[in-house]
């Protein structure tokens, strides 16, 4: 564990058990979130690949044009 995990885990528990919990609960759910977006990201990385691989593809081809964001 990390000092500054330490040191706000100390003030933590200086706190009523209501609020306790609900610093528990942001926590747990910051972590799952954490896990989704994990998991997510990992699934995408394989369509990822693929929509670089056909933009390569494309611009080889001739098929793409450089654009600013104001022409899109």
């Amino acid at each position: 564990m990390t000092k500054l995990l330490e040191r706000a885990l100390a003030q933590v528990y200086e706190l009523p058990a209501t609020e306790q919990d609900a610093i528990a609960t942001l926590i747990l759910e910051e972590l799952a979130d954490e896990e989704k977006w994990q998991a997510a990201f990992a699934r995408s990385q394989n369509v990822l690949a693929q929509l670089a691989q056909k933009a390569r593809a494309d611009i080889k081809a001739g098929r793409a044009k450089k654009m600013g964001f104001d022409e899109l």
